[in-house]
């Protein structure tokens, strides 16, 4: 299923994370990371919303001209598992379809620096996801950056609270730079495009 919506209406590009320097280099935090590479880009600051707990980033992305999309970046700040209410919010102030919403989010279920963009689905215990879709419903796109499982016995909650290891530091400038190139490819040329050119 591809974008139908109008040209004209904006997007939310959503980074799920915890704010908070303590939490910034975590595995969970990798959303924040791409948001944050996106607004570099597009030559933003964040700054707080006046309508949700979040921190945004007003823009355009892509070309010059009329083909570029107008775009929120969106960092809330509630922690992971109360996104939906701010994402909410946003949407509503911007007037943005569902299918205008991407959630980029780290994946358990997905080996270290592998790329899945997808519209709809579950929220696979992802708490972030899980908050968003009692908020709004299913139907937005995910940029899935892959975490894979943690080591040994260790819990999935102490896993995706630890920082990257050393080893997953050495690749996770370019990882997030491939996922950033990923939203700004599902913007500019749909959803199978960006598949076809991502999903690894």
């Amino acid at each position: 299923m591809d974008v139908t919506t109008p040209a004209n209406a904006p997007w939310l590009i959503v980074g799920l994370g915890n704010p908070g320097p303590g939490y910034a280099m975590n595995r969970h935090n990798v959303g924040f990371m791409v948001v944050d590479l996106l607004a570099d880009r597009m030559g933003g600051r964040f700054k707080r919303a006046a309508k949700a707990q979040a921190q945004v980033v007003e823009g355009r992305m892509g070309p010059p001209g009329p083909d570029s999309r107008r775009v929120v970046l969106v960092k809330p700040m509630s922690y992971m598992n109360l996104s939906g209410g701010p994402v909410n919010a946003l949407r509503d102030f911007y007037k943005v379809p569902l299918a205008n919403i991407v959630a980029v989010h780290d994946e358990l279920d997905i080996d270290y620096g592998v790329l899945r963009l997808k519209l709809g689905g579950g929220d696979n215990g992802h708490n972030g996801l899980k908050s968003m879709t009692k908020a709004m419903g299913p139907d937005y796109h995910r940029v899935r950056f892959g975490i894979g499982r943690p080591p040994g016995r260790m819990q999935v909650a102490d896993f995706v609270l630890k920082d990257f290891s050393s080893v997953e530091r050495k690749e996770l400038d370019y990882c997030v730079d491939r996922a950033a190139d990923s939203v700004e490819c599902l913007l500019a040329e749909g959803l199978e495009r960006a598949q076809s050119a991502y999903n690894s």
